[in-house]
């Protein structure tokens, strides 16, 4: 390609010269006439492009931020810091297979920790749920008055996040998702009705991933 634009710009170059002389000749007042160059055009990115990029950049439910956690999150483990995050809706996870919770505030994580599951006789359930009801000194008729402070309903039919004193390895619910005390009790205080939690079973997301 460098050879022919070479060798096209120095035949250019002799027949401008041709015709300078040729006008000369016939008129010592002839000007040669200028040759336009094309600018080169500009390309812009397309519009469509970039309302995406700006739509993404407004979505509440897109991860901005994980808290810097090293390392698996033990049992009785609790992480918490909301220190500038702006005021927006709130969205909490559960994981199955990893066994946590992440608590996130306008698409930043501001709590985690491992939690408490049910069995497989009596399974957490997977699926987005709002929240219907806060009960702060709930206990659970169910399964003999067990205490359930901090309570989150999240069904009708007794599953919920609440706080639980025994998170540790070798417990279980029966179904609901049990976190620390202290955990629960700063979700409790934020939390609303109609705020949605979503259970998944072995879900990754990272940050600049939608998480609905």
């Amino acid at each position: 390609m460098t050879a022919i634009l070479k060798w096209v710009g120095g035949t250019t170059f002799v027949i401008a010269l041709g015709i300078a002389a040729l006008a000369y000749g016939v008129s010592s007042q002839a000007e040669p006439e200028a040759i336009a160059v094309p600018a080169a055009a500009s390309i812009e990115p397309e519009g469509a492009i970039l309302a995406k990029l700006e739509a993404d950049a407004r979505r509440p439910f897109t991860i901005r931020r994980i808290l810097p956690i090293e390392g698996p999150i033990n049992y009785g483990e609790w992480h918490w810091d909301d220190e500038g995050v702006p005021e927006g809706p709130l969205l909490i996870t559960v994981d199955l297979q990893a066994r946590t919770i992440s608590i996130f505030r306008d698409g930043y994580e501001i709590g985690a920790a491992a939690v408490m599951l049910g069995t497989d006789e009596h399974p957490t359930p997977t699926g987005t749920f709002p929240i219907l009801t806060k009960e702060r000194h709930n206990v659970s008729e169910k399964y003999g008055n067990a205490p359930m402070p901090w309570t989150l309903r999240l069904t009708w039919d007794g599953i919920a996040i609440h706080g639980g004193s025994e998170v540790e390895n070798g417990y279980a619910s029966h179904g609901c998702v049990a976190i620390p005390d202290p955990l629960a009790a700063k979700l409790f205080e934020i939390a609303q009705k109609g705020d949605k939690v979503i259970i998944t079973d072995g879900k990754r997301i990272g940050v600049g991933d939608p998480i609905i």
